[in-house]
């Protein structure tokens, strides 16, 4: 149908496919229409790690909230280190989209980021060819390494097989951010690679 012109006999399929751009939604769950709609709209990420809720924003505005999610089980920091079982805070983008074997889905995150390698390079956390490595990930738009000793393999994913009593009770990961299995499944649909992901 590229490049066909309007007829009367398409007129009636074409609006439907533009409201359903517009953001009208299937009764009951996201539409199939979901990651198309996020790669058009301004669609973000905000996790509250102190209200333990993930929210989906457009812009400025809510368009729902997880509650009840799961952090690392040591809390969250700005100054994450190595198996410090620790979430980093601060601004981050999803760069990997992919199933797993033990928690359903997982979102990737591009930590450590710029900000992340300059205040543990200033604390004497990391070295200068570590800092460096970070730095050079960052400059050609590559995902950072994620030995150093800062840690990394950072997202959001879902539980698998592990407890939903656990997951509602505790702070349970190594530093992710954990959502359950049919929730990451509704986050998949609303972002894409490069969606901002603010940690809170």
């Amino acid at each position: 149908m590229r490049g066909a012109k309007l007829t009367s006999f398409n007129r009636p399929a074409i609006f439907l496919y533009a409201m359903l751009l517009a953001g009208l939604f299937l009764p009951g769950g996201l539409s199939p229409l979901g990651n198309a709609m996020a790669q058009s709209r301004d669609i973000w990420l905000l996790v509250d790690t102190r209200a333990l809720t993930l929210s989906v924003m457009e812009g400025e505005s809510t368009l729902h909230t997880y509650e009840n999610i799961a952090i690392g089980s040591n809390g969250s920091t700005r100054e994450k280190r190595l198996k410090d079982e620790k979430t980093p805070l601060g601004d981050y983008k999803i760069d990997g989209i992919r199933s797993s074997n033990h928690f359903h889905l997982f979102l990737s995150i591009n930590y450590p980021n710029m900000e992340n390698a300059r205040r543990a390079l200033k604390h004497g956390s990391i070295n200068p060819e570590e800092y460096h490595t970070i730095s050079e990930a960052w400059r050609t738009g590559e995902s950072p390494p994620q030995g150093t000793s800062l840690g990394g393999h950072l997202g959001i994913h879902g539980i698998g097989a592990g407890s939903l009593e656990i997951h509602n009770n505790v702070n349970w990961t190594d530093g992710c951010i954990a959502v359950t299995n049919k929730q990451v499944e509704e986050l998949a649909e609303w972002v894409r690679v490069g969606t901002r992901v603010s940690v809170r």
